[in-house]
C-alpha cells in the first residue's frame, strides 16, 4: 500500500498551496496595490519584492457560524442605562478599523502580505504585452519549449499531479469494492433478519463469519496503488521565434532637468524591466541625444550626467540607420519609445515629424512618444503639435509630469489586446 508524502519546499509555518490560492484569488487587488508602490520606488529599488498592503474589507469572505438564533432579548449583567425594549441609536462618525481619532474620520484596518521579486515582477506585468508582435522570422531560427500533454502513469515525483491520482484511486476502489460492499450489505441483512426471528447459534455463527469475510474482503482493496499514480505530462514542441527589439531615445539636453530626467529614467526603468522579463529575444538598443545623437550601453543611459543642446532629428536619424544595419524590418519586430521634454529649436520639431513618418512609422510595429512637460497646466509644445498631425494606429502619444501618472501610463501603452487575429 502507497502513501502521499508532500515534499514540496515550504518555508517555516507556511504553505506554499496556500499561498498560491491567495495570490489567484486576490491578484486584482494585489496588482492595485503593486501599482501603488512602484510609484515611490527609487529606481535602484524598482524591481525588489516587497510587503503590499491590503484593506480587511477586499479580502474578505462569507463565512457560517454556530449561533442561537431566533429573537432574543438580553439585559447584559452591569447595565445602568439601558432597560429591556429600548432601541438603541447607530453610533455617529467613525469608521471600520483604527488610526483614527474617535469618532473622526474613516480608515480601514490593512493586511500586509509580503512578496517575493518573482511574485512581484509577475504581478506587475501580467497584463502588458507588446504590440501587435508577429513572428517574423521563420528560418532557421527556432526554440522548443515545454508544454503540457496530459498525464501518465509514470513520472519523477515532482510531476507527481495530486489531484489525478487521488480521483484515480477513488476510481478503483469503487470499482473493486462494488461487489464486496453489495455482498457484505446482503450478509448484514440477513445476519440481522436471523437474529430478528430467533435463530440458532450455529446459524448466526456462520452468517457472522460470512459478515467478516465481506468485511475483509472490503479492506483488502487498498486506498492507493501503484497503478493510480498520474504524473503531469509534458513534451517539447518546437515554435518560431519573434525577434524583436526597442529602441529607447531619450532626451538629456539642458532643457531636460533633473526632475524631468527622473521621469523619463523611471519610465525606461518599467519598459527595460517588462522586456527582460516577458521576453527571451528581445534586444534594447539605448539612444540619448542632446544636439547629436549617440548609442550606450545601459549603465551609462540610466546614470551618466551628460548634457547640451537639443537636436530630436539626431536621435531619429541614428534609429534609422541602426535599424536598417541591424535590424531590417522584413525580420524583426521594431519598437521604440521617446521620451522628451518637447523643446526643439528651430524648424527642428518639423523636421522631425516629417521623418518620423516618412521613414520609422511605416518600419515599426509600435512607437511611443512621452512628454515630459513643466506642470500639467503646461500648453504643447512644438514637437507635440508637429507629431500630432502624424496621427497612425501604431503611434501613441501621452504625457507625464508626475511620478503617480508613471505606471497607468505605462499600463495603457502596452496593456493586452483584447481582439488579436
Amino acid at each position: 500500500m502507497n502513501s502521499l508524502i508532500d515534499r514540496r519546499l515550504n518555508g517555516r509555518n507556511k504553505s506554499a498551496a496556500n499561498r498560491e490560492r491567495f495570490l489567484r484569488r486576490y491578484k486584482e487587488q494585489i496588482r492595485k496595490a503593486v501599482g501603488d508602490m512602484i510609484r515611490d520606488r527609487s529606481i535602484e529599488d524598482m524591481e525588489q519584492g516587497g510587503e503590499v498592503k491590503l484593506p480587511v474589507r477586499d479580502i474578505s469572505e462569507p463565512h457560517f457560524r454556530v449561533d442561537q438564533g431566533g429573537d432574543r432579548e438580553i439585559v447584559l449583567p452591569g447595565n445602568k442605562e439601558f432597560a429591556k425594549g429600548d432601541q438603541l441609536e447607530r453610533p455617529q462618525g467613525g469608521g471600520e478599523g483604527d488610526g483614527s481619532e474617535p469618532g473622526e474620520g474613516e480608515s480601514a484596518d490593512q493586511f500586509t502580505f509580503s512578496l517575493s521579486r518573482a511574485e512581484f515582477l509577475s504581478l506587475f506585468f501580467d497584463d502588458l504585452e507588446l504590440p501587435h508582435l508577429a513572428r517574423t522570422q521563420l528560418g532557421d531560427v527556432s526554440e522548443t519549449k515545454w508544454q503540457r500533454a496530459g498525464y501518465t502513469t509514470t513520472g519523477s515525483p515532482s510531476q507527481l499531479s495530486v489531484g489525478r491520482t487521488l480521483k484515480a484511486s477513488l476510481s478503483r476502489r469503487v470499482a473493486l469494492g462494488l461487489n464486496a460492499r453489495g455482498g457484505l450489505e446482503q450478509a448484514q441483512a440477513r445476519l440481522e433478519e436471523a437474529m430478528a426471528r430467533g435463530a440458532p447459534q450455529e446459524e448466526l455463527a456462520a452468517l457472522r463469519a460470512e459478515v467478516e469475510q465481506w468485511a475483509g474482503r472490503v479492506a483488502r482493496v487498498p486506498f492507493l496503488d501503484d497503478l493510480d499514480l498520474r504524473y503531469s505530462h509534458r513534451v517539447r514542441v518546437v515554435v518560431p521565434v519573434a525577434s524583436a527589439v526597442m529602441f529607447c531615445l531619450m532626451d538629456v539636453s539642458g532643457s531636460m532637468d533633473e526632475t524631468k530626467k527622473d521621469l523619463a529614467k523611471r519610465f525606461f526603468t518599467l519598459l527595460y524591466m517588462f522586456l527582460s522579463r516577458k521576453y527571451e529575444h528581445v534586444d534594447v538598443v539605448f539612444i540619448r541625444h542632446t544636439d547629436n545623437a549617440e548609442e550606450v550601453d545601459e549603465h551609462t543611459f540610466f546614470y551618466d550626467t551628460k548634457s547640451g543642446g537639443t537636436i530630436v532629428l539626431s536621435a531619429l536619424e541614428l534609429m534609422n540607420q541602426i535599424m536598417l544595419d541591424r535590424y531590417p524590418p522584413t525580420d524583426w519586430n521594431i519598437y521604440a519609445a521617446q521620451a522628451s521634454d518637447g523643446d526643439s529649436f528651430g524648424a527642428d520639431a518639423g523636421k522631425s515629424a516629417r521623418y518620423l513618418a516618412e521613414n520609422l512609422l511605416p518600419a515599426t510595429r509600435y512607437f511611443a512618444y512621452i512628454e515630459v512637460p513643466d506642470s500639467s497646466e503646461a500648453r504643447k509644445s512644438s514637437l507635440w503639435a508637429e507629431y500630432e498631425q502624424q496621427a497612425r494606429p501604431n503611434f501613441a502619444m501621452r504625457r507625464i509630469h508626475e511620478r503617480s501618472e508613471i505606471f497607468p501610463v505605462f499600463h495603457e501603452l502596452f496593456r493586452k489586446e483584447v481582439n488579436q487575429s
